[in-house]
């Protein structure tokens, strides 16, 4: 049995946007990586607004601040556009949760860029 997939439906099952140990917030902070330059950019989001990077369309819908024991885990629900691939416009390249602490869980794999959770606030 893989790990990540046992760790993955352990913090979804842990996990209540309602429970008075996790905060709902307004902003999410992204770092994207241009593999080809190799140059990373803190990108910040609004929640449910969608911003232009360079030739992605990035969204995120929910940040949540989630405190387990001493180690607080950090989850967002990113959607990812690539525009330059004109025949799947409305296709995204990435739309789920993605993870702080553990990204390999739900990773975002594009051939460009690379993009992983920061924080929310």
């Amino acid at each position: 049995v893989n790990f990540n997939i046992i760790f993955f439906i352990f913090i979804l099952l842990s996990f209540d946007v309602n429970a008075e140990n996790s905060t709902n917030t307004s902003h999410t902070n992204i770092k994207v990586l241009d593999k080809i330059s190799s140059k990373n950019t803190l990108v910040i989001l609004k929640n449910g607004t969608e911003i232009k990077h360079k030739d992605l369309l990035i969204k995120s819908m929910k940040c949540v601040n989630s405190e387990f024991d001493d180690n607080p885990e950090i989850m967002a629900y990113i959607q990812v556009k690539d525009i330059t691939n004109k025949d799947n416009d409305d296709v995204f390249v990435f739309n789920e949760w993605m993870f702080s602490s553990s990204p390999s869980i739900a990773p975002f794999d594009h051939p460009v860029y690379d993009i992983w959770l920061v924080k929310c606030y």
